[in-house]
């Protein structure tokens, strides 16, 4: 097992891999907008894999964007999908997960130009499992494990492992624990929410017995270095119709109405154009790596997993500080659908839209709970209420043009 890089001057070198980092054809404009601004599309949300309740803040931030982008596009849209339904003409969805081959196909997605999110060939593909190998060669593992994704991202990600069985869990918890604290990860986990910090084997063994064996062997667990002093980057890239956008930013975390520490928004820098019009501006040494990092990760999944394919590519890249005292920067996981950045995505793009001139934006996300958040003016809210399953929640974007583009 690798190390991830460190944050020392040798970690900035421009020498990243070059069989993995290279310019791609998503990079450049593809298509004009004739060729989708038709009476024949029409955008449709697709519900979270066991989600009941139209009400909640998941659906209604879905429901916004596909306004926002059937405006921005000129299709039309016709709110949540109707397996059951009737339709002519070409469809385009935002689901609320990553989609398998298996379930964009029986909905006629053939690529990214038919949804706002991604399609990976099995469930699993779309989790924080993939980024870390087997604790051993003989562990458990989905049908479709890739070797060779682990390998090819080693130098870009934490040091860890992925398991599917507890007995690997505490295998590799046992290896990790003689480098410092721990943290474990519900490879099924979102917003922050499914991880612990270990610090002994004691601990370890506690917190495993709580989580379901089948949870483990269906979705599969993280076992990784702990970092303090924890800086998140996000690095993406979207496309919809002949738009194109690529940013980085970091997130921040807040209070929910629980009193846990979650997800409460991005700050981001995006730009018209793909990964060469980013890396075009004026940027810190430390958001280079995570760039740099957030691409080898993103071509190895276009390398390793066959009939992968998104339209929305987001990555989450940690820079803290590990138990010796030195400085850590790699790729969390991926996120291939709808987000909690999304918002500020479309913002990006709504801009650009409307400004022919405009390279650069600066566009933010946030989600405040409590009845007491205040959007500011020019906000554009995508929730505001109280969520069945959250409680009081308020999320919102706004987007103000850079001055400049250095």
């Amino acid at each position: 097992m690798t190390d991830a890089l460190d944050l020392g001057p040798e970690a900035f070198s421009p020498e990243y891999p070059r069989d993995v980092v290279a310019n791609r054809p998503r990079d450049a404009v593809v298509r004009r907008p004739h060729e989708y601004a038709a009476p024949d599309r029409t955008i449709f949300t697709l519900r979270r894999n066991g989600a009941h309740n139209p009400q909640g803040h998941e659906a209604s931030t879905r429901r916004e964007l596909a306004r926002r982008l059937a405006a921005l596009t000129g299709f039309e849209f016709a709110g949540e999908h109707d397996p059951n339904g009737t339709w002519t003409g070409r469809r385009y969805f935002i689901p609320g997960d990553t989609l398998t081959s298996d379930v964009a196909a029986h909905l006629g997605i053939c690529g990214p130009d038919d949804l706002f999110g991604g399609v990976v060939p099995t469930d699993f593909v779309a989790t924080k499992a993939i980024t870390h190998p087997l604790v051993a060669s003989g562990a458990s593992a989905p049908k479709g494990w890739s070797t060779e994704f682990p390998r090819l991202v080693a130098q870009s990600v934490l040091v860890g492992y992925s398991a599917f069985a507890k007995e690997d869990a505490l295998r590799a918890g046992h290896l990790l624990l003689d480098r410092g604290p721990l943290r474990l990860k519900l490879a099924s986990g979102i917003a922050g929410i499914g991880q612990w910090v270990v610090s002994d084997e004691a601990a370890l063994v506690r917190v495993l017995a709580t989580i379901a064996d089948q949870e483990i062997a269906t979705s599969g667990i993280v076992i990784e270095e702990h970092l303090a002093d924890v800086t998140t980057h996000s690095v993406g890239h979207v496309r919809i119709a002949e738009l194109v956008a690529t940013y980085c930013g970091t997130q921040h975390m807040t209070i929910n109405n629980e009193g846990a520490e979650v997800y409460g928004g991005s700050e981001l820098r995006v730009v018209r154009g793909g990964f060469n019009s980013l890396l075009a501006l004026d940027l810190p040494v430390e958001v280079r790596l995570a760039i740099a990092q957030a691409r080898v990760y993103d071509d190895a999944a276009d390398r390793c997993f066959p009939g992968f394919f998104a339209s929305r590519r987001n990555y989450d890249v940690a820079q803290g500080t590990d138990a010796t005292g030195r400085r850590r920067s790699g790729v969390l996981e991926q996120s291939w659908r709808v987000g909690g950045a999304s918002g500020a995505e479309i913002g990006a793009l709504e801009a650009f839209r409307a400004d022919a001139s405009l390279q650069s934006v600066h566009a933010a996300s946030h989600e405040l709970y409590g009845d007491a958040a205040v959007p500011p003016a020019g906000a554009v809210i995508y929730f505001r209420g109280v969520d069945p399953r959250v409680g009081a929640l308020t999320k919102f974007t706004v987007v103000e043009a850079y001055a400049d583009t250095r």
